[in-house]
């Protein structure tokens, strides 16, 4: 019996990235069954949406960065 997968809330950009890389790869050259091939799928879209989290947040924390800078700049110029 397989071990249970990490959930994908758990996972890093890196871990949940690779994984759906490799469910891509066995959906494209294999032929899964009905069934397997639609767990697959449900996987990928629970990895999918952790990696567009991951990215919000990383994102967000560029944006705080820039701001924050922009600031720092402001107040030095004054």
């Amino acid at each position: 019996m397989s071990p249970e997968p990490t959930p994908a809330g758990q996972m890093s950009y890196e871990e949940a990235f690779a994984e759906l890389e490799s469910i891509i790869q066995r959906l494209e050259n294999e032929q899964p069954s009905l069934e397997e091939a639609l767990q697959l799928y449900e996987r990928g879209q629970a990895l999918v949406q952790r990696c567009a989290a991951l990215l919000d947040q990383a994102e967000l924390r560029v944006k705080q960065i820039g701001l924050n800078d922009l600031n720092l700049m402001e107040e030095q110029e004054e």
